[in-house]
C-alpha cells in the first residue's frame, strides 16, 4: 500500500533524523490502524535524496515481520526510484535490531545492488525514537557479507582480486627491474666521471635520488 504523502512531506533526505521525522508521523497517524504490529516500509528516493514515494509493504504481528524482497523492489522499479531506505517498527519499543532483522537488510542489500536500486539504510523506529543501521556502523558491516551473495558473482570476485594482484605482481617487478638498471647506470656513469647533475638529466631521476644511491 503506497503512502499518500503531501507536496511537503516529499522532502530531500538528509540524514537519518529526517527519514525518522517523516515515518514518526506516518507511525503516529490517528487513523494509521494496527500500530501495535511491525510495520515495514520503503522509502523510494530520486537521485537528489527526494522522497519519490513510501510503500507499506508488509503489515506483520506484534514482534516480527515477513519481507519477501520482490515485493519490497517491486513499486521502486516501476517508479524509477534510484536508491532506497528501508524502515520498520518496534511496537515494544525496543530498537535494537534482531537477527533477523540483520538477516533481511543484509539481503536486502544483496537484491538491490542487483536491481541497481540500492539500499542506503534500515531503521528501526518506535513513537519516540529510532535506530539508523548506517549510524551504528551496522551497515557497513553487511555490506561486507557475503551470505547472500550467488556463488558465481563471488567467484568472479575471487578472479579479479586475483587478476589485480597478478598485476600488481607484474608491475613491482618492472619498477625493480628499473631501479637495478638505474643503479648499473649509475654505478657506470660515475666510474666514467659523469656528475650527478648529467646522470639526472639523462635518467629522468632529480638529483636528490641521484645523491642517495651509493
Amino acid at each position: 500500500m503506497t503512502i499518500e504523502l503531501s507536496e511537503k512531506q516529499k522532502i530531500k533526505l538528509l540524514n537519518s533524523d529526517d527519514v525518522y521525522t517523516v515515518m514518526q508521523g506516518i507511525l503516529v497517524r490517528e487513523e494509521k490502524i494496527d500500530q501495535e504490529k511491525e510495520h515495514f516500509w520503503m522509502i523510494g528516493l530520486a537521485n537528489n535524496n527526494r522522497i519519490l514515494y513510501i510503500e507499506l509493504v508488509s503489515l506483520g504481528s506484534v514482534n516480527a515481520v515477513t519481507v519477501e524482497p520482490m515485493n519490497v523492489f517491486r513499486v521502486a522499479v516501476l517508479k524509477g526510484a534510484v536508491k532506497a531506505i528501508i524502515v520498520h517498527n518496534h511496537p515494544s519499543g525496543e530498537l535494537k535490531p534482531s537477527d533477523a532483522d540483520k538477516d533481511l537488510t543484509d539481503r536486502l542489500i544483496q537484491v538491490g545492488r542487483i536491481l541497481n536500486i540500492p539500499i542506503v539504510d534500515h531503521l528501526v523506529i518506535s513513537i519516540n525514537s529510532y535506530m539508523s543501521f548506517v549510524d551504528t556502523g551496522l551497515f557497513e558491516q553487511l555490506e561486507q557479507s557475503l551470505k547472500w551473495i550467488p556463488a558465481y558473482e563471488i567467484a568472479e570476485r575471487i578472479k579479479k582480486q586475483e587478476k589485480i594482484i597478478r598485476e600488481q605482481a607484474v608491475q613491482e617487478e618492472k619498477e625493480k627491474a628499473i631501479r637495478k638498471r638505474n643503479l648499473e647506470f649509475i654505478k657506470n656513469a660515475r666510474k666514467k666521471g659523469l656528475s650527478d647533475n648529467l646522470i639526472a638529466e639523462l635518467t629522468g631521476l632529480t638529483p636528490e635520488e641521484i645523491a642517495r644511491i651509493k
